[in-house]
């Protein structure tokens, strides 16, 4: 006797339904998009994109214009600078425009910043 045969036999003999309900599994896209983001690193790669954005409004136009967010990795935006003169400034003012970035994007998003000639 075949297995689903058994089971069959035995939801008829109990007085079973044939066919019993399965529970229903649906969930809405809008809940399960978080999730699936995470598990695959989108969902840092987006705001990755959002801060890249926003860069030039946050620090400036010459600044802007002369650096470059390149990623941000576990709470770290990376960023390349093209002088050196420059890289000092940033890390002069780094407190203000991380300030400004925790802000604008909140304190879990970006901790830390880093500066890179390049």
């Amino acid at each position: 006797m075949t297995p689903s045969l058994r089971r069959a036999v035995l939801a008829e003999w109990r007085g079973l339904p044939n066919d019993l309900p399965r529970p229903d599994r649906a969930q809405a896209l809008a809940d399960l998009m978080p999730k699936v983001m995470q598990k695959l690193g989108l969902k840092e790669r987006f705001q990755e994109k959002e801060v890249r954005g926003a860069w030039q409004a946050l620090v400036g136009e010459f600044i802007a214009a002369h650096s470059q967010p390149i990623s941000l990795r576990d709470g770290t935006l990376h960023v390349h600078v093209l002088q050196p003169a420059l890289r000092y400034e940033l890390e002069r003012t780094k407190p203000e425009i991380l300030r400004k970035l925790k802000q604008r994007f909140g304190a879990r998003t970006i901790r830390e910043l880093r500066f890179r000639l390049g």
